[in-house]
């Protein structure tokens, strides 16, 4: 009995060319000031695709993928932190931030690499990295939070300026983080658009409250947008790649386009006399420091957002979700439940 207690099951990834594998493996053992957590959901996003078919920097095998979690806490290694345990949970998947919250520092490391993350019955954290769950979500819809919806809050509120009554563009609908933008920009009383490549994406951002939006696909997509919207304050868009040159010509003068990834490509070849002669801003970013994780939950829970939820597996099932999340069928989050 004393032996099972020590183990635990866990999604393991032991190689670029096998998939997960739900296997036994060491449970965590907690140092001062950790906290063991049980999972009660967990949540991809897209750098756990791009983990599992080796392309992602500084990849160790073996190793368990997974940044985004809810549960509750059943362990801590501190007298200090006690009053955690028994509580319900989500984690901030974003270690060592450092001092300034301009920019992450050269010791930031997001949980599920290098540090075994949220796809196994427990997990080892910071304590600091906990914060009370909405009480008003459930397991899955809790777990969708942290890391997109961190990421998409600094993109609009901390790095873009966003106020309400901006006209805002949020490229790639339908990810994760597209969704999240969507949702807290409405919610700030903005009037937003998007892009998508699926007709049927479009109208569910719309159904989250999105005005309309144009299928990227279609050679006039930026003309459509001006002839929609007239013109956009503030882009958020993940995806880079040769269509970013066209948004350029959809900002009004001083718009800002936050950019925090690259799934369509890099930057491609811009006009920057369009960018400096009508004051454009392209502001990178990714996740954010604590104080942004705070801020980012008592927006969510002011505003009762919902996450959106596309499908959901079990917990041993990591490799299915991952699979399906290479096609990007999906619309919000794909989760994994205990």
């Amino acid at each position: 009995m004393t032996f099972l207690l020590l183990i635990m099951k866990a999604n393991v990834l032991e190689s670029a060319d096998k998939p997960l594998v739900w296997k036994e493996v060491p449970k965590p053992v907690l140092q001062p000031g950790d906290a063991l957590v049980q999972i009660k959901a967990a949540a991809l996003n897209r750098r756990d695709y791009w983990i599992t078919i080796g392309k992602y920097a500084g990849i160790k095998y073996p190793t368990i993928l997974g940044s985004d979690g809810a549960g509750i806490v059943t362990e801590v290694g501190s007298d200090a932190d006690k009053h955690w345990i028994g509580q319900e949970v989500i984690i901030n998947p974003g270690y060592g931030w450092g001092d300034n919250p301009n920019f992450q520092s050269d010791d930031f490391k997001i949980l599920g690499l290098p540090e075994d993350g949220t796809f196994a019955e427990y997990v080892k954290v910071g304590a600091g990295q906990l914060h009370p769950k909405p009480t008003y979500l459930n397991w899955e819809q809790a777990a969708s939070l942290p890391l997109a919806a961190l990421t998409t809050y600094r993109a609009l509120f901390v790095k873009a300026n966003t106020k309400p009554g901006d006209k805002v563009l949020v490229t790639g609908a339908g990810s994760g983080t597209g969704t999240f933008a969507v949702q807290l920009a409405v919610a700030a009383g903005c009037k937003v658009y998007v892009t998508s490549g699926s007709a049927d994406k479009i109208e569910a951002a719309k159904k989250l409250g999105a005005i309309d939006g144009v299928n990227y696909k279609d050679e006039d997509w930026a003309e459509q947008l001006t002839k929609l919207a007239g013109g956009f304050d503030v882009i958020i868009d993940s995806a880079l790649g040769e269509g970013f040159a066209k948004l350029p010509d959809v900002c009004n003068p001083g718009a800002r386009m936050v950019i925090f990834g690259g799934t369509a490509g890099n930057l491609p070849p811009l006009n920057g006399r369009k960018l400096f002669w009508r004051q454009l801003q392209i502001i990178g970013t990714m996740m954010g420091n604590n104080d942004d994780f705070k801020a980012m939950l008592d927006f969510v829970i002011e505003h009762k957002i919902v996450p959106v939820v596309d499908e959901v597996f079990l917990l041993s099932e990591a490799a299915k979700a991952v699979q399906k999340m290479e096609n990007s069928s999906q619309f919000g989050k794909i989760v994994l439940k205990a």
